[in-house]
């Protein structure tokens, strides 16, 4: 993640997933630093960190060509200290082509400031995971 992510994510915005790791099987797709195109329907398992300096929430969104909609039943976060925000979920598509991002929720009136350098001096990185079931 470091340094090409973002200092902060404002309420209602995206959190960047700036670099690719390791992926299989195609069908999932990256379309820009925060979103993700799921290209066919069905089931998705999600599993996010972020490290963050303030308490905060993150939630999941997902635009099927509607507009984008915060996936309330995927909202997590924590009330105090400085450690990472880790959500796990699973997401279903009902379209072929569904945008998938991790926001900091609308409703939050705190930005959050992505954590480069967590717990010691190595770079921490943020993860996203996702994975479609057949």
């Amino acid at each position: 993640m470091p340094p090409d992510n973002g200092a902060t994510v404002a309420a209602g915005g995206d959190v960047d997933f700036p670099q690719n790791g390791p992926s299989s099987g195609g069908g999932i797709f990256r379309t820009s630093a925060d979103t993700f195109n799921l290209s066919a329907i069905g089931f998705y398992q999600v599993l996010f960190q972020v490290s963050v300096l303030e308490a905060g929430q993150l939630v999941l969104t997902l635009n099927s060509g509607a507009g984008t909609i915060e996936l309330a039943y995927t909202v997590v976060g924590r009330a105090t200290g400085a450690s990472q925000i880790v959500g796990m979920a699973l997401v279903q598509t009902l379209v072929i082509n569904s945008i998938l991002t991790v926001r900091n929720p609308a409703s939050e009136t705190t930005a959050l400031t992505i954590t480069p350098i967590a717990g010691g001096k190595e770079s921490v990185s943020a993860h996203l995971v996702i994975t479609r079931f057949a």
